[in-house]
């Protein structure tokens, strides 16, 4: 019998990562794919779907807020915040994907942006632990897919 289960050897991992795990080849790929999704975000804060999620979302208030992209009159709490830029940056279906079908960076960078900014100004995370937390999310999300008989069968289904 293994001594851990599949998901506390798969926590333990992702629990070790840190920078030092970034190589060179990893950072550069990643400013790429951060740069991309901004800019697909911001192109989609036009977008009829992005207009109506920030007006439902308009009604949260917290006193812990993140920027809304694209936007200077108001913020919403971080959840709030990466749900209405996730939608921005997937509004027009020209973010990044990958095989089994999947937009990896959509739903990352949004929540680690949100996330960091939620954070009290003396605990400010650098652009360097961004960048970790970018690449766990998008490590989780890579092994959730292979964990996924569901994911497999995507392009059968299509």
């Amino acid at each position: 019998f293994p001594s851990q289960t599949i998901t506390a050897n798969f926590a333990n991992v992702i629990h070790g990562l840190n920078a030092n795990h970034l190589t060179d080849q990893v950072i550069q790929r990643s400013k790429r794919m951060i740069l991309d999704t901004l800019g697909v975000g911001l192109l989609g804060t036009s977008t009829e779907v992005c207009h109506k999620v920030t007006q439902y979302s308009k009604i949260y208030s917290s006193d812990i807020s993140s920027t809304i992209w694209g936007r200077l009159d108001f913020r919403l709490p971080p959840l709030y915040a990466a749900f209405v830029n996730g939608v921005a940056v997937h509004s027009m279906d020209f973010d990044d994907t990958w095989h089994p079908a999947t937009h990896p960076s959509g739903a990352v960078l949004p929540a680690v942006i949100a996330l960091s900014e939620a954070f009290p100004q003396k605990k400010k995370i650098s652009g360097l632990d961004l960048l970790l937390a970018f690449n766990v999310g998008i490590e989780v999300q890579g092994r959730l897919l292979r964990f996924s008989s569901e994911a497999r069968n995507i392009p059968k289904r299509y």
